[in-house]
Parts: C-alpha cells; sequence; structure tokens
C-alpha cells in the first residue's frame, strides 16, 4: 500500500479561524491604589506640631502667663502659640507688654522646640536617657530635619544639636556683650538668649521693652550683624552647613548646596538695592538716615524679611513697591531642611534654572554641569503652584470675611504671605482680625512650616507605578 491510499478524503484537517478568535482582546488593567495612612511620618509630624499647638495654647490662656494675671484670649493664646511652634514671629498682643515672665519662657520653649524639630527634640531625649530609636522614629527624625538617608540619622541628630548649642552660645556672648550696656546683669542675659534663639530659628519674637521688634537698637550695629548672621545660618539648612564646612571650595559643593547659597546671595543682594531704592527718601523708614545706615537697614530687612520678620524700621511706612518686594521674598523663604518656610530656596531655584533651560531650548533641566532630574523640576513646579494657589484662596477669604473693616488687600497679602513663609512681618492687621481671620492664618502658619507639597501628598491615596505610558501627543501653549 503507497503513500496515496492512505492519504484518503477526509485525513486532511484544514484549520480556518473563527472571527471570535481573531479580535483584539481588551485588557483592563485596575490601578491598585493603596489605602491612606493616617500614621504616615508627614502626618505624624503634622499631629505633633498640633499637639505642641494645644499644650502651648492651653498654658499661655492660663493667668499666669499675662501680665495683669487674667486669661488670654483662645483666639490669641491659640495664635501665638501657633506663631511660636511653627517659629513665625506674628503677634496679635504685645509680647513684651502682655505675657509675663513665664508666658515669655513659654513661648521660648516652644519657638526653641520649633526650630529645632519637635522630633528631633525628643528623640534627643530618648538618646541623653539611653533609649534605643526606632526605624519609624529615624524616618520621622529624617523628614523633620529635611534629611534623605536614614543611614547615621542618630549621629546627624548629635552633630545638630552641638552645632545648634555652639550658635546659640556665640549668638547670645555677643549680643550680651551689648545688652549689659543696657539692662542690669539677669535682664541682660535672658534677653541675649532670647534675641539669640530668637534670631537662629527664624522666629521674629522679641522681648525688648518700650522697642516694636528691634526698632529700639537698629543703630547698634554688633546686634544687627549677628543677628543677621543668625538668621543666614538658620535659614540655609543643616546640609548646607556640614557641606560648606567639609567642602571649603566652592566647586567642590554638591549641586544642592550651589544653588541654595547663589541663589540667597542673589536674592539677598537683589532684594536690599530694590529696598534701598524705593525707601531711600521715605520719611516713614530710611528717609532720615545717613547713607551708611541706609545700606545696612537694607541689607538687613532684605534677609530678615525673607526668613525671621525682624524690623529695625515700621513696616506700616514702607512703600508699595517695598511690600511686593518683602512679598515675594517671604513667598520664596528659605532652604529646605532650615527652620524657615515659604516654597524653599531650592524650590525656587530649580523653577528659574527650568526656565532658562527651556529659554536655551535645551529639553533637559540643568544648573552647574548637572541635570537636574525630571521628576524633581515636576515637584518644584508643583509646590509653587500649590502655594500660590493656597496663598490666594487665604487672602480671598480674608478680604472677604474682613470686608467691613476695610483692609487694603495688598496688606491683607502681605499678611497672609508673612504667615505661609513664616517670617513674621505685619503691617499690624493681624491683631485686628476677627476670630475667623485669626484662625485662617493660624492654619496657614502651619501649612507654610510643613509644606503644602508634604500634605498633599500625605492626604494624597498612593497608586502603584503603572507598567504602561501612553502614547504622546503635542498640544499647544504659549
Amino acid at each position: 500500500m503507497n503513500q496515496a491510499d492512505l492519504n484518503k478524503n477526509g485525513d486532511r484537517i484544514v484549520k480556518r479561524p473563527r472571527l471570535r478568535d481573531i479580535q483584539p482582546t481588551s485588557i483592563v488593567l485596575n490601578k491598585t491604589r493603596k489605602p491612606q495612612r493616617i500614621f504616615s511620618p508627614t502626618l505624624l509630624l503634622f499631629y505633633g506640631f498640633i499637639i505642641l499647638i494645644l499644650i502651648g495654647s492651653i498654658t499661655l490662656m492660663l493667668p499666669i502667663s499675662s501680665n495683669d494675671q487674667s486669661y488670654t484670649h483662645f483666639e490669641d493664646a491659640i495664635f501665638t502659640a501657633t506663631s511660636a511652634i511653627t517659629v513665625t514671629g506674628l503677634t496679635v498682643v504685645s509680647t513684651t507688654d502682655h505675657w509675663s515672665s513665664f508666658g515669655k519662657g513659654v513661648i521660648f520653649v516652644l519657638m526653641l522646640v520649633g526650630g529645632i524639630g519637635f522630633m528631633s527634640f525628643a528623640t534627643f531625649i530618648l538618646i541623653v536617657i539611653g533609649q534605643r530609636i526606632t526605624l519609624s522614629e529615624r524616618i520621622l527624625i529624617r523628614d523633620s530635619v529635611g534629611g534623605e538617608k536614614l543611614g547615621g540619622i542618630v549621629g546627624l541628630l548629635r552633630r545638630i544639636f552641638i552645632v545648634v548649642i555652639v550658635i546659640y552660645g556665640i549668638g547670645m556672648v555677643l549680643i550680651f556683650w551689648q545688652m549689659i550696656q543696657i539692662f542690669p546683669l539677669k535682664e541682660a542675659v535672658w534677653q541675649s538668649a532670647f534675641l539669640s534663639v530668637s534670631g537662629f530659628n527664624n522666629a521674629g519674637f522679641t522681648i525688648l521693652p518700650d522697642s516694636n521688634s528691634l526698632e529700639g537698637v537698629n543703630n547698634n550695629v554688633t546686634i544687627l550683624i549677628t543677628v543677621t548672621i543668625l538668621i543666614l545660618l538658620g535659614g540655609i539648612g543643616w546640609s548646607v552647613i556640614v557641606d560648606t564646612y567639609k567642602s571649603r571650595r566652592f566647586s567642590r559643593f554638591t549641586l544642592d548646596t550651589k544653588l541654595i547659597t547663589t541663589a540667597s546671595i542673589s536674592l539677598w543682594v537683589f532684594g536690599a538695592l530694590i529696598l534701598l531704592l524705593s525707601e531711600f527718601a521715605n520719611p516713614l523708614t530710611l528717609g532720615e538716615m545717613p547713607i551708611h545706615e541706609k545700606v545696612s537697614q537694607s541689607l538687613f530687612h532684605s534677609i530678615s524679611g525673607r526668613t525671621a520678620g525682624f524690623a529695625a524700621m515700621p513696616m506700616i511706612g514702607i512703600n508699595e513697591l517695598t511690600k511686593l518686594l518683602l512679598i515675594t521674598l517671604m513667598f520664596i523663604g528659605g532652604a529646605a531642611g532650615s527652620v524657615a518656610g515659604g516654597i524653599k530656596i531650592g524650590t525656587f531655584a530649580v523653577i528659574v534654572a527650568a526656565v532658562v533651560s527651556s529659554l536655551k531650548g535645551r529639553l533637559q533641566v540643568e544648573a552647574f554641569g548637572r541635570e537636574i532630574p525630571q521628576y524633581q523640576v515636576l515637584r518644584a513646579i508643583t509646590i509653587g503652584i500649590l502655594g500660590l494657589v493656597l496663598i490666594i484662596l487665604v487672602s480671598v477669604s480674608l478680604t472677604l470675611v474682613e470686608s467691613d473693616k476695610g483692609f487694603p488687600f495688598l496688606d491683607l497679602l502681605f499678611e497672609t504671605v508673612s504667615a505661609f513663609g513664616t517670617a513674621g512681618l505685619s503691617m499690624g492687621v493681624a491683631p485686628l482680625l476677627t476670630i475667623w481671620g485669626k484662625m485662617m492664618l493660624t492654619g496657614i502658619m502651619i501649612l507654610g512650616r510643613i509644606g503644602p507639597l508634604a500634605v498633599a501628598l500625605a492626604l494624597t491615596p498612593r497608586e502603584d507605578t503603572p507598567s504602561y505610558r501612553f502614547a504622546q501627543e503635542r498640544v499647544r501653549i504659549g
């Protein structure tokens, strides 16, 4: 039997594809959303701030905290406690006249803990008494001081405390030699300690008698220079101080240090120049001063106005241009991981670098011979937009709530940005606000200290990273 006989009809199988077998298959990718974490590091920091604010508020409400031994209104107590713990410096009652020695001591402790970081402060106590630091506590410390790595965080904390104590001490000694010429020994020590801590923490609180902020010592060059240096050191952050000390040369600095130092100096000089030109002939501010005092006052207020809020001249008398300048500086604030608020100077520097790179026609953002990661550029833009939106919302809300008092919008905007940037400069509006207005500023001080992006990320449920990307399509912009 040959092969042909074996291949009969029906033995050959022909496969014909059916229509339903060749149709495209639709695959649905469900995004897995992780539940909200009510105990994330950022939210724990937020809870800690709230707890400290409530404790401080209750303490400041007590008769022992006021000079006239009477109860302080809750809205004034919580505003002051929030201002101290967020190292803002905005006040609704006179720090010198209203609060007793005990009340001033409470404010001193609040701004001391708030400046260093309450989690860092609590952990340092645990280290002193010999307790082990858990992983969750290390994460909280990292977020509190603005670090990036968990390794060596306890050692970093020790170094931070040593450096801070040394800076406090040097500042206190330099200020003391001036205060002893004005006050008795005990009062001179207290004034020096308070101003040194307030200066380095960029808090803006002062307890000088018969003086609005530093106006009473505005002709004391030693005090102004000392406070300026304290503000500068507190506003650039721990990592920049350490990197500057280790590297010594600008060429060896990290990109972060280069951006922060360059932007800080540029804003300082630019702000001082604009302020000098704006207020040069203003009789309410710099107009009656000799030229060297005009220059020194401009330099002082350019750096103090951005982060600390000390004032050595009447802020109520400044021109509209100066208000806009200070609003811009306060919105930017200090460095990430420092005691300052605002969108942070690193954020501002990255946005500027992105604009410059775009104008040069480059697809990547570059600065000092390095490329900045795209996700950091997007994060910087997000922080800037969120901060701007928050300020607009609060300013408009204040305008509506306080409409019957006739405050100029620019003054309300100034007060709002001062609270957001935890700067503390004021047009004298805060004490005159209703309870609702004070609560709005209280809330924005907390958000400004923690950071708008940190709050947004903490409250947003996280999604798993998608394993696909959509096709690109051009849109019209510009």
